[in-house]
């Protein structure tokens, strides 16, 4: 829902006008429905609005709040604003609109830091004090809608999109070599708060921070994953866990239909999105509308799931839309798909949303969809191997890193090399955190406060804003991940991994899409680059920018050249794709 984006000067100087219309005019695809920009001095809001809560024009934004000298620009949505609202109406506050925007206004006024606690749903926000001069500034606690920042002396500039902020222009745009590092080495994730860009910055997951009128400032962690097991939960049973499960998820697809527009499914016909659909089906929606796409094949690998999306489809008897795309369509919107990364990303499934969402927007503005379920319960390959090892760190790199510090040295130019194997530092660092009693813990930790938000998350935000859709993800409903938490690795990692999930699944849906092969989003003609592809990605690594640039070794983008479809990373990525996505990122924003 929405983009948005801002100046504030702590010396007093006033705001760019004009680089702030460009930062908002930049976020035109996450709100077709609505533009605002508020101008005070060395203060300045801008959004683009996607109406979902409250279509009237009095929840527009920015909003402004003249009684309470509150300005706020927010991207996202509470789903508990009707209880806030209710409570808040009990203290006293009286409210103009009828959705969730200005209750994050109110819920600040009468709670300060602590009412980020209270939030559940997925939200980036900015709110500014009229009378302090004060600036407030706030994530999810998965990092679902996202905040970059740009600081420079005195000014701060913050955007929903990297991409806006290099609209505004004035921006350092050399490559930092830590990110790049991230890039290359853990699979294309660059945490927080770095970017690939040395001006730009992540606002990170979970954090609220606090800035005064002279721009010094406070952070606070307001939430973290709990992957321990509670003396109380000694004699919980399978089924217990399985019970609660269901139960828990129940709520967290009930929560995400609160909309004043109708909400549909991205059914990729795996056990997640899936069980969203049989869940919603439970809840009594009615003409539930579900899509699923597809691609051709390649390299003799298939490339669509129609078989079990169909099947759920038919079995709850959705409004079911299957979108096939011909290589030429494909090849036809890999520069848009590209272009609406706020940073590069290598998973092939990004131009499969981009397409799925393209589609989606036509009939609809909402969908649910069941990214962090793998995350949560343990459905990935690198988990089993983490039961037994005696070196988790090692264990971990081995199988999620796409190369080895040592090798990386051998395919960059040096100049843009990190000193150290900055990658590795970072997980050895997760690991050493408590909060997590095994080595699968520590590793369901790293990855749903690290790599999910950097990855699927940020996918899914990407290719779904894009096109104007806004995308729900269940499965990060912050209670029912404190609960995964709390279940015992054996438990998530049954039956190949998502055990727990799986069995509650098996009280919901048919067998027949639980018991499958785990499957992926199949985009089979960039996974093994050849013909067409293979032209583009080569073009795009030696054309004057590419070499003027000179980020990578050239034997080694030769023999990437000479044999792309077997220089695969362990997690089966092709190491052409995720150069060429690096570089044609790169040019797509005329870096």
């Amino acid at each position: 829902m929405c983009g948005l984006s801002g100046e504030i000067n702590h010396d007093g100087r006033p705001v760019d006008a004009d680089a702030l219309q460009r930062m908002t005019e930049a976020l035109a695809p996450r709100g077709p429905d609505g533009a605002g920009i508020v101008l005070r001095g060395s203060v300045g809001l801008g959004h683009r609005r996607l109406k979902i809560i409250d279509l009237s024009e009095k929840a527009q934004q920015p909003m402004v709040d003249p009684e309470l000298g509150i300005t706020l620009v927010f991207n996202g949505c509470l789903y508990n604003y009707p209880e806030l609202r209710q409570e808040l109406q009990g203290l006293g506050y009286r409210f103009f609109s009828e959705g969730d925007t200005e209750v994050i206004i109110k819920a600040w006024k009468a709670w300060g830091e602590t009412c980020v606690d209270r939030f559940k749903g997925m939200f980036a926000f900015v709110l500014h004090e009229r009378d302090s001069g004060r600036t407030v500034m706030a994530r999810d606690r998965f990092g679902i809608k996202p905040l970059y920042l740009a600081e420079k002396g005195k000014r701060l500039r913050f955007a929903s999109t990297l991409p806006a902020l290099l609209a505004a222009g004035d921006i350092d745009t050399t490559i930092d070599p830590v990110g790049l590092h991230h890039y290359m080495t853990f699979h294309a994730v660059v945490p927080p708060p770095h970017t690939l860009l040395k001006g730009v910055k992540k606002f990170p997951p979970a954090t609220i921070r606090v800035i005064e009128a002279d721009g010094t400032s406070r952070d606070r962690l307001y939430w973290q994953a709990n992957m321990t097991r509670r003396p109380e939960d000694a004699g919980m049973t399978a089924e217990d866990w399985r019970d609660q499960v269901l139960a828990s998820l129940r709520e967290a697809v009930k929560r995400r239909m609160v909309a004043d527009v109708p909400v549909g499914v991205l059914l990729s016909g795996g056990v997640d999105s899936s069980l969203i659909v049989g869940l919603l089906a439970e809840l009594g929606q009615k003409d539930l509308m579900t899509f699923s796409v597809g691609f051709e094949a390649a390299n003799g690998e298939k490339g669509d799931e129609f078989a079990y999306s169909d099947l759920i489809a038919r079995h709850y008897g959705t409004n079911h839309h299957q979108i096939f795309e011909p290589h030429a369509r494909l090849m036809e919107a890999l520069p848009g798909a590209i272009g609406a990364m706020s940073e590069p990303m290598v998973s092939y499934d990004n131009v499969g949303f981009y397409l799925l969402s393209q589609e989606v927007s036509k009939h609809i503005k909402v969908v649910q969809s069941g990214q962090g379920a793998d995350e949560i319960f343990a459905g990935y390959h690198w988990y089993p191997p983490m039961l037994s090892t005696t070196d988790p760190v090692e264990t971990y790199a081995k199988a999620f890193f796409d190369r080895s510090h040592a090798v990386l040295k051998t395919q960059l130019n040096g100049a843009y090399m990190a000193d150290t194997d900055v990658s590795r530092a970072l997980v050895e660092a997760h690991f050493a955190q408590g909060r997590a009693d095994t080595p699968v813990d520590k590793a369901l930790r790293l990855d749903s406060q690290i790599m999910l938000a950097d990855d699927p998350v940020k996918r899914v935000d990407n290719m779904t804003m894009a096109w104007g859709l806004e995308a729900r993800v269940p499965f990060l409903d912050h209670e029912l991940v404190e609960l995964a938490g709390r279940i015992p690795p054996e438990h998530k990692l049954a039956q190949g991994g998502k055990g727990v999930l799986k069995e509650a699944a098996r009280l919901v849906i048919p067998s027949e899409v639980i018991d499958r092969k785990k499957g992926y989003f199949p985009v089979p003609a960039l996974k093994y680059i050849q013909g067409p592809y293979l032209e583009m990605v080569r073009e795009a690594l030696t054309n004057q920018a590419a070499r003027d640039r000179g980020l990578f070794d050239q034997t080694y983008l030769d023999a990437l050249f000479a044999d792309p479809t077997s220089r695969l990373t362990p997690l089966r990525g092709s190491e052409l794709w995720q150069v060429a996505v690096l570089e044609m990122w790169m040019q797509n924003h005329g870096l």
